[in-house]
């Protein structure tokens, strides 16, 4: 465990400035939010937490009541990087047990994510909460650490380095372990990089992109902080001020979630006591 790391962060209440003018459309305009103080866990919740969770309440996923989950399929060489069903595929039994007990967890719903929250007795982020948290306490910069991508060379997150979907210049890309990379200036692990992260927000915006399979334009719902598979080349969705949509009963293995609360409640500390 990190020495800094710590169950419950308090963010303070104030006037941010979200969003981006220089990346993908969908980040226009960048905007002032004004929010009042809160929560959130210095961490995704993880497959040791949620083993916790489900003994405690006999929960059965989305994934596992679908008998399956969207995995990732390096291809064997360079594909038609326009259509994401060249590195996706469905696969029978994938659930959120299939990672170690300190990755997060993935293969979740946004309906398994709130039934957590509930449990732990706290909630999901918004979008807003989720940027103004990662962003740590900076102004406008591209990154969750400032506006060099890799500063001093050092790689600050999980995320692709090498040709996408065919060249994986470290290991085989995928989750890594909490807290394996610096935290942000708020003292956050993981905004940034290896899972996304469910929100509570919906919004209508190109459905799946580059990192999810395509689904209908109804009720979608804004996934943030980019995962191991966003790569420079393709996907720079590494960034505070990235979104995606997805479907909130799509599940699979890039997209997590962690806890927030209101500024009077704690956030149970679950994750320490399974799995962190």
């Amino acid at each position: 465990m990190p020495e800094a790391w710590r169950p419950n962060v308090a963010i303070p209440a104030g006037s941010w400035l979200v969003g981006s003018d220089r990346h993908y459309p969908e980040e226009r305009p960048a905007r002032p939010v004004t929010l009042p103080a809160f929560k959130v866990a210095s961490s995704p919740v993880t497959v040791g937490a949620f083993a916790a969770f489900v003994a405690a309440t006999g929960h059965v996923t989305a994934a596992e009541r679908a008998g399956g989950s969207s995995v990732f399929a390096m291809s064997d060489g360079p594909v038609d990087l326009s259509d994401p069903r060249e590195w996706w595929r469905f696969a029978e039994a994938a659930r959120w047990r299939d990672g170690a007990a300190d990755h997060p967890v993935t293969h979740i719903a946004q309906a398994d994510a709130q039934a957590f929250a509930d449990w732990a007795r706290a909630r999901l982020p918004s979008e807003a909460e989720w940027e103004v948290a990662a962003r740590g306490g900076l102004v406008d910069t591209d990154y969750a650490w400032g506006d060099a991508l890799m500063p001093d060379g050092t790689l600050m997150a999980n995320v692709w380095e090498g040709s996408f979907p065919w060249w994986h210049a470290r290991d085989a890309a995928g989750t890594s372990a909490v807290g394996s990379y610096p935290a942000n200036g708020y003292g956050l692990y993981d905004m940034i990089g290896n899972v996304w992260e469910w929100t509570t927000t919906g919004a209508a915006l190109p459905p799946g992109g580059c990192c999810a399979p395509a689904a209908p334009a109804d009720d979608l719902i804004i996934v943030k902080g980019g995962s191991f598979l966003c790569a420079a080349e393709y996907c720079q969705r590494y960034r505070p001020a990235a979104r995606i949509a997805v479907a909130p009963d799509f599940t699979s293995a890039h997209i997590g979630f962690r806890l927030a609360a209101d500024a009077d409640n704690d956030i149970v500390n679950v994750i320490s006591e399974n799995g962190r």
